[in-house]
């Protein structure tokens, strides 16, 4: 059984929250470099933000995952950045199931909310991958390195659209989007870099509604991605996630149904959030 929860996990957290994505991320043609950045005043987040969630397969906890903003900023390319870690990995208690263990990394731009630097470290039993990406965000360039299984394949290089997002820059981007005027059945995209070119993901607004988890009851949107990672969705309407409907915009739960057996992600603790959760209800 070929599980890569990590990519699944986090494709989900974060397409979820671009419901409404501006005209500036839209997917389009660009040929010239843009030196002067733009700039997105937001309060959904700081350094120091930590989720940490319980994964669930089927009726067995499978593992456990954290997205963590680092408590101090780091600097490339002579700009301020957040250092964002997500981690995933199996419980001792599952591994003679499926041992896995994810880690991804993220260096946004504080003022423009987009990535500069993107790294993922896959470990499983019979797959391992170093994956790094420098985002060239002033000359629309994208440069990527990566080993498989221990062998270091050829360098590669694409051209960028501007402010084009990796998968967990598109999560805190999209954090900064207003989802009031969201009516159920409204479907957007929001572009990101994937393999070898930027890919628009379609995400469809279902409703709010309260959901409970160990961390606590929220006010929440629901939000369904129609993402195809892997063999693990057999259609788009088996996959909802609930996210708190606040200016936070905090991830609660995922459920989602494979092929073999269902999966559910549901938050257990968070702390260093920027502000107060309007939505929570106890």
């Amino acid at each position: 059984m070929k599980i890569k929860l990590i990519s699944f996990i986090v494709i989900m957290l974060i397409t979820a929250f671009s419901l409404q994505a501006q005209d500036s991320t839209s997917v389009k043609d660009t040929t010239a470099a843009k030196k002067e950045f733009r700039k997105i005043n937001q309060i959904a987040y700081k350094t120091g933000e930590k989720f940490t969630f319980q994964i669930t397969y089927g009726f067995v906890t499978a593992g456990s995952a954290t997205m963590e903003i680092l408590p101090d900023y780091q600097n490339i390319n002579g700009r301020k950045c957040y250092a964002v870690n997500v981690d995933v990995g199996s419980n001792p208690s599952f591994e003679w199931v499926y041992k896995f263990k994810e880690t991804l990394k993220s260096l946004i731009d504080v003022e423009g909310i987009f990535p500069w630097k993107f790294e993922q470290s896959i470990m499983e039993p019979k797959y391992s991958r170093e994956y790094e990406a420098i985002f060239d965000q002033d000359n629309l360039k994208i440069k990527i390195a990566q080993t498989v299984k221990g062998e270091k394949k050829p360098d590669e290089e694409y051209t960028l659209q501007q402010y084009s997002q990796d998968i967990i820059s598109s999560f805190y981007y999209a954090r900064t989007l207003d989802f009031s005027n969201s009516k159920e059945g409204d479907v957007v995209r929001i572009p990101y870099f994937h393999k070898n070119s930027t890919v628009s993901l379609p995400i469809k607004f279902l409703g709010r509604e309260e959901a409970e988890t160990d961390a606590g009851k929220f006010r929440c949107i629901m939000v369904q991605p129609n993402v195809r990672e892997g063999d693990l969705s057999t259609k788009a309407d088996d996959i909802v996630v609930w996210l708190t409907d606040d200016a936070i915009k905090m991830p609660v739960k995922v459920q989602v149904s494979i092929i073999i057996g269902s999966v559910k992600v549901e938050l257990v603790s968070y702390s260093g959030i920027n502000g107060n959760l309007n939505s929570k209800i106890n």
